[in-house]
């Protein structure tokens, strides 16, 4: 099976700039994907047609534009096409459907964006001794009962130290995004 033109793998920074984008945007577009196919597997497949119609895109791409927009419209129409192809299986959604929830899960990975970002912002809006507690509190393989015995505190009140620092979070995050919003 031929795979059609490719942009010249001897410009390394362009490969390198290409793998790190698709490697930092993987689980959105892979979340993605899900939502608009039936099984994980189907899902590997699309990732991996989408990647290679990335790749050979990639040239067409403007790097000052958002790099997972561009690729969640390759993913799109890799999933559509998947479909059509699978499209005896009587398990098969409508393209119309299938573009509903492509729209709304767009909109959703935006949102996840845009909360993601005002979460680092008002990280960083914590005072360092808090901020510090949070990100071992959350920190991979963390044992939350050990980390209140560091800090010569009861299991219950680290946790009542934590809702409060979430809550916290939670109205700076809201509060970025009322702002946003406004702007």
């Amino acid at each position: 099976m031929a795979l059609g033109p490719t942009p010249s793998a001897s410009d390394a920074s362009g490969y390198e700039l290409f793998a790190s984008l698709l490697i930092r945007h993987e689980a959105a577009l892979r979340r993605f994907a899900r939502t608009l196919l039936p099984s994980w597997g189907d899902v590997d497949e699309v990732m991996q047609r989408t990647a290679l119609a990335a790749w050979r895109k990639f040239a067409l791409f403007d790097p000052d534009t958002d790099f997972l927009r561009w690729a969640l419209v390759i993913a799109r129409f890799e999933a559509l096409a998947y479909r059509r192809a699978m499209g005896r299986d009587r398990l098969v959604f409508s393209d119309t459907f299938l573009e509903k929830l492509a729209h709304e899960a767009a909109e959703e990975n935006e949102l996840a964006g845009r909360e993601e970002r005002a979460l680092e912002g008002c990280l960083q809006k914590l005072s360092p001794e808090k901020r510090e507690l949070v990100l071992q509190a959350y920190a991979d393989g963390t044992d939350q009962r050990e980390v209140a015995a560091a800090l010569s505190k009861t299991p219950a009140a680290f946790y009542m130290l934590l809702a409060r620092i979430r809550r916290d979070l939670a109205d700076c995050i809201e509060r970025t995004l009322q702002q946003e919003a406004m702007k």
